[in-house]
């Protein structure tokens, strides 16, 4: 239960986090922090989380990268599924909060117009670009975290540096996939904000399961016969 809790929370601080401060900067857009910014934010949580919750779980709070360190052999699959059932509860109380908050403010919040940062393509991806780029840069992106994930974590790595490699490496794929998707890389990302936005959000969702979980599929297996010690 330990392990589930710390999934729980750190996935928790990753969508109220990074999906926040998305949120939030759109509704000032005259003192908003920008693509930058919300990358920014992103890998900070993420920082955050793999040194308050890693020494628990791991500090996944992510299912592609729960499938990814199954796939590399670095955890029992009897967890898999628990791990994402904490994971997605995560993301869902956390996107459930900021709607919360939004609808507090003048005005109120629709989160069917607002988006609540919900992932998308088409027409919903913030650059207007269709759903096979939307697909291969979600596979890609999420394969490479995961191959960095898996590297910064290995055992010939320097363990206590980890924490912070990972979070800037989430900042920068947030810098390239943005205007692609708002980025996911993330399942329990999308599916929080997802179940509020409804339509659009939920008819696309599958994308933001499939491909994630493809591309950390790939990334353990790579990691697998990089580090075939771990």
């Amino acid at each position: 239960m330990r392990k589930l809790g710390a999934e729980f929370l750190g996935t928790f601080l990753l969508v109220f986090g990074g999906c926040g401060s998305a949120v939030f900067s759109a509704a000032f857009p005259d003192v908003g922090i920008g693509l930058l910014g919300v990358s920014l934010a992103f890998g900070l949580t993420v920082v955050a989380g793999a040194y308050a919750f890693g020494p628990i779980s791991g500090g996944h709070f992510n299912p592609a990268v729960t499938l990814g360190v199954f796939t590399a052999g670095r955890m029992d699959g009897k967890d898999v599924l628990p791990y994402w059932v904490a994971q997605l509860a995560g993301g869902a109380v956390a996107a459930g909060l900021l709607l919360f908050l939004l609808q507090g403010g003048p005005g109120g919040y629709d989160a069917s117009v607002g988006g609540l940062a919900a992932n998308g393509y088409g027409e919903h991806s913030p650059g207007g670009f269709n759903m096979i780029a939307g697909f291969v840069g979600e596979m890609v992106l999420t394969f490479l975290f995961l191959a960095v994930i898996l590297g910064a974590t290995a055992k010939a790595s320097s363990p206590g540096m980890a924490g912070l490699v990972i979070g800037l490496t989430l900042t920068l794929i947030h810098l390239i996939g943005i205007p692609l998707t708002n980025l996911s890389v993330n399942p329990a990302r999308s599916t929080g904000p997802a179940l509020f936005v409804g339509g659009w959000a939920l008819k696309q969702l599958w994308l933001f399961w499939v491909a994630p979980l493809l591309g950390g599929a790939a990334g353990g297996m790579v990691a697998k016969m990089l580090y075939p010690d771990d």
